[in-house]
């Protein structure tokens, strides 16, 4: 066998050995999408959100939210405290809107913008879609406290994603997100986000508590506590701009 077909006979099973691993990778991120994504029930729940700044210190907002997975839409709408009451952002057609109810006027945001200030980001609220965002770079398998997890190191595929390099912390069985790591272009960290509690509602998985802490700015950090969590379906009406209008009335 001469040198050239016996590399060539190399390349050809690095190439077959890599396959089913790269396959085993991205299975995790869509068990992930799929295990808190359903296309066939609508998502509702009210947050209690805790933000915590080194200088404003810290206040207490409670939020409704709704979310339709097949239509990648989400509206969330402020109850609490009263000067917020009515303002809403609503996520249409892959457009992020703001409402005003004192203009009474909607205004476009970004998917990348701070939710309301705090250390979450608008794009925190949309259904998941890992395995359509990034790509595992590398996977490892670890422990995070008692849990035995993957350990995958994310690259973005796109520049529609609000951070362009992510560390995730998996959990093995069911595959769902315990921790995440979020870092720039320039390896910078950012944010890491921690999920410490779940529940199942219907077949998906929903975080009852997301705590977004700001690595950048030392102290600051958003605590989000779910409950009343709902998979009925909604009214095609409520991801409507008229809907968000209506219940300020």
């Amino acid at each position: 066998m001469t040198l050239k077909m016996q590399f060539n006979t190399v390349l050809v099973l690095l190439v077959a050995l890599s396959a089913p691993l790269a396959m085993a990778e991205n299975t995790i991120l869509q068990n992930i999408d799929d295990n808190t994504n359903r296309k066939d029930v609508d998502v509702s729940m009210v947050a209690t959100m805790i933000k915590e700044d080194v200088d404003e210190g810290s206040d207490k907002r409670v939020v409704r939210m709704f979310r339709r997975d097949r239509a990648d839409t989400f509206l969330m709408l402020f109850q609490q405290p009263s000067y917020k009451t009515g303002q809403g952002y609503l996520r249409i057609e892959d457009v992020l809107w703001f409402y005003d109810p004192e203009s009474r006027k909607f205004s476009h945001q970004s998917m990348k913008d701070r939710f309301d200030g705090s250390s979450a980001r608008n794009s925190d609220f949309k259904r998941s879609s890992l395995d359509n965002d990034y790509t595992v770079v590398t996977q490892v398998e670890s422990q995070l406290g008692q849990y035995p997890v993957y350990v995958l190191t994310l690259e973005a595929k796109h520049e529609e994603v609000t951070f362009p390099k992510k560390v995730l912390y998996v959990l093995k069985q069911p595959n769902l997100i315990l921790k995440t790591q979020e870092y720039s272009l320039s390896d910078q960290l950012m944010r890491s986000v921690y999920f410490p509690s779940f529940t199942k509602s219907g077949d998906i998985y929903v975080a009852t508590k997301r705590i977004f802490v700001d690595e950048v700015i030392i102290g600051n950090k958003t605590t989000f506590i779910y409950d009343q969590v709902s998979t009925a379906l909604l009214s095609d009406s409520t991801f409507t701009k008229a809907y968000v209008e209506r219940v300020n009335l």
